[in-house]
């Protein structure tokens, strides 16, 4: 598959060099040169010791090609889409089929700020495309310089100074077609000093056949700005998603983070924050609910470069059948990062005898005036609290359900959306396996 990625690369390396600058041409073909030279990441990379893509990397995927217009078997009504989508708030949306961006399922038009793709930026916006894209990736793994080299469309925003977005952005990414198929998505997101917005993003198969969403997302996060990202990664079984996500956050700025990881085949989550000025604060909060042969991987990293920064991690996961979690979450405390106050915590139940986590909270302080904690639990269901909901008359399998998504309300109460908050909780209980919508 390396060498048919490659060769995809090559064949359209002069499309890619006519539709972008002579930089961006440059990166590229350095990021596949990196990704031909070492390959997709084993388990034998310390990074990947527990995520293997050996099965992910075999079906004969199709690889959609940026410049080719979406087919008729590809097109899709709103039909198709809208139970993906939180209709109860007014958002902008913007829609993409393998890869491509869709005009007729996506509503864009506002004022004060760009809200469009990354294919259009790199034609209207090229200096500001060549000022930040591949800023923050381009040392990074093989992933992420396979979407380097191949991606084209993905979400670009762009936010002047003291500009709040008036609405969220719901961004939706959907995998359709009658073979496997293999997407890149690359997103660009840059906040000005004192602008705001919010993303609600998800992902999601329309077939019966393997896809596998390969995303990588820049965002740069200015003096004094906030952006609130709901990543809802809630797929079929036979879909994969590896995102790599970097947020570069400036003085007084604020990231808030969730990612509420449901469904799938196989997730692979990086999301690394790098807080360079004073008073940056970066907050995430994960869920993962594992079933049958689930795999779902969140690799975290914070470093606190800049005094005076906080972070706040919490992460939650419920495992069943034969499903297994992974939590790697590195906080790296600079030498320079006095007063930084960091919290890291990873919370598992464990459902049935065959399912696993593997999880490493990880502390390097480099500094010696800070305030840190992290850790992790792993255990079962409290069995007397399940006997006390049923000697009030709840079923057994409803107070399960109950006491299942009080611990994993930690991931969705920090979330601003009443309708938002329902519609996961909805989603969370029919994961779960019961109607929870009269425990709303």
């Amino acid at each position: 598959m390396k060498d048919r990625l490659s060769a995809f690369y090559w064949l359209n390396e002069t499309q890619f060099a006519q539709a972008s600058s002579e930089q961006i041409t440059s990166q590229r073909r350095s990021a596949i040169e990196k990704f031909e030279i070492e390959g997709f990441p084993s388990v034998k990379d310390e990074e990947w010791k527990y995520t293997s893509l050996k099965k992910l990397i075999t079906p004969d995927y199709l690889f959609p090609s940026p410049f080719v217009p979406l087919d008729q078997e590809e097109q899709i009504d709103f039909n198709d889409i809208k139970q993906f989508l939180v209709n109860d708030i007014d958002c902008y949306q913007v829609v993409f089929i393998n890869g491509r961006y869709s005009s007729w399922l996506s509503e864009t038009t506002h004022t004060n700020y760009d809200i469009c793709t990354l294919g259009s930026a790199w034609k209207k916006y090229p200096e500001v495309v060549e000022s930040y894209f591949n800023k923050l990736t381009k040392d990074d793994g093989p992933l992420v310089q396979l979407n380097t080299g191949l991606a084209w469309e993905g979400l670009y925003i762009n936010v002047p100074k003291n500009i709040i977005v008036d609405k969220p952005i719901q961004v939706l990414y959907i995998s359709t077609g009658d073979t496997p198929v293999f997407n890149q998505t690359r997103s660009l997101i840059i906040l000005s000093e004192g602008s705001s917005a919010e993303i609600i993003e998800r992902h999601h198969s329309l077939t019966n056949h393997e896809t596998w969403t390969n995303a990588v997302d820049e965002l740069h996060v200015g003096s004094n700005a906030k952006i609130h990202w709901v990543k809802l990664q809630h797929d079929s079984s036979n879909a994969s998603l590896t995102q790599h996500s970097k947020i570069h956050q400036e003085k007084d700025s604020t990231a808030i983070v969730h990612t509420i990881s449901t469904g799938g085949k196989l997730i692979r989550n990086n999301l690394d924050f790098s807080l360079t000025g004073k008073g940056a604060e970066a907050r995430m909060f994960g869920l993962s609910l594992g079933s049958d042969r689930q795999l779902v991987d969140h690799h975290t990293r914070v470093d606190h470069i800049a005094p005076n920064c906080s972070s706040h991690e919490a992460y939650k996961g419920i495992y069943d059948e034969s499903s297994r979690g992974v939590f790697n979450g590195k906080i790296y405390v600079h030498i320079d990062a006095q007063k930084t106050q960091a919290y890291q915590q990873n919370n598992n139940l464990i459902l049935s005898e065959k399912a696993t986590i593997d999880t490493k909270p990880q502390l390097e302080i480099f500094a010696d005036d800070v305030k840190c904690t992290h850790g992790c639990t792993i255990g079962q269901l409290d069995e007397d609290a399940l006997f006390y909901l049923r000697a009030r008359g709840i079923r057994n399998k409803e107070a399960k359900a109950l006491l299942m998504l009080a611990f994993a309300n930690d991931a969705i109460a920090d979330i601003q959306h009443p309708s938002l908050r329902v519609k996961l909780s909805q989603l969370i209980g029919r994961k779960l396996g019961v109607d929870m919508s009269n425990a709303l």
